[in-house]
C-alpha cells in the first residue's frame, strides 16, 4: 500500500498510509479544515539502453568507427585515395 501525501488550505502537511482505491481524507488530520488536495512530486527518469547519447557507459569494448567529419573517409585507409583512380586502356 502506497504513502499519500495531502496538504491542508492552512498549508499543513500530512501523510496517509492507503489503499489506491480508497477514497482521499475528506479533511486535515491536523486542524481539520477541508478539502485537502493530494501532493504530487516529480519522479526521477533514468534513460536506459544504447542510443540515447554518444557517451552512454558500457561502450568501451566496442570498435571505434572512423571519423565521418572529412577527415579520413570511413573505409579508407591514408594512401587509398590514389588506388581509386581509373585507368584509360592505352590503344
Amino acid at each position: 500500500m502506497p504513502i499519500y501525501e495531502y496538504k491542508c488550505p492552512n498549508g499543513h502537511v500530512f501523510e496517509v498510509f492507503q489503499k489506491m482505491s480508497d477514497s482521499p481524507p475528506k479533511v486535515c488530520e491536523i486542524c481539520g479544515e477541508g478539502p485537502v488536495q493530494r501532493v504530487l512530486y516529480p519522479v526521477a527518469v533514468h534513460f536506459k539502453g544504447s542510443g540515447f547519447y554518444s557517451t552512454d557507459y558500457g561502450r568501451g569494448s566496442r570498435k571505434k568507427e572512423p571519423s565521418r567529419d572529412g577527415d579520413t573517409p570511413a573505409g579508407k585507409e591514408k594512401g587509398d585515395e590514389k588506388k581509386d583512380v581509373k585507368k584509360v586502356p592505352e590503344s
